[in-house]
């Protein structure tokens, strides 16, 4: 059975950081592409970005409107995804889902199968 379980969001204002962590279960973890989505309200869910296993290269792909301020990052060690995310803004205010598959897809349209529940970010200008 796969779980992924996030933590890490809050409320923090315009400028400043927060880190997302995602803990997957350990064969999807090793195996399969993880990756951090968003829906605001009103919104459409969005790929906010994705990483491959390392074992294919550990390649990432971000969402245009987070290229440069988000990193999304694997830790081998402690079987953990990250979100770093800097120079917030308040359109970055949205739950945010860890999503994981069994396959290889970081195109920004792809749904993986695999879902947390949600943890809400909230920036405030």
């Amino acid at each position: 059975q796969v779980q992924l379980v996030e933590s890490g969001g809050g409320s923090v204002q315009a400028g400043g950081s927060l880190r997302l962590s995602c803990a997957p279960s350990l064969s999807i973890f090793r195996n399969g592409a993880v990756g951090w989505y968003r829906q605001a309200p009103g919104k459409q869910r969005e790929l906010v970005a994705a990483i491959a296993p390392i074992a294919v290269g550990g390649k990432t792909n971000y969402a245009a409107s987070v290229k440069g301020r988000f990193t999304i990052s694997r830790d081998n060690a402690k079987i953990m995804v990250y979100l770093q995310m800097n120079g917030l803004i308040p359109e970055d205010t949205a739950v945010y889902y860890c999503a994981a598959d069994w396959r290889v897809n970081l195109d920004t349209k792809y749904e993986p199968k695999y879902w947390g529940q949600g943890t809400q970010v909230t920036v405030s200008s």
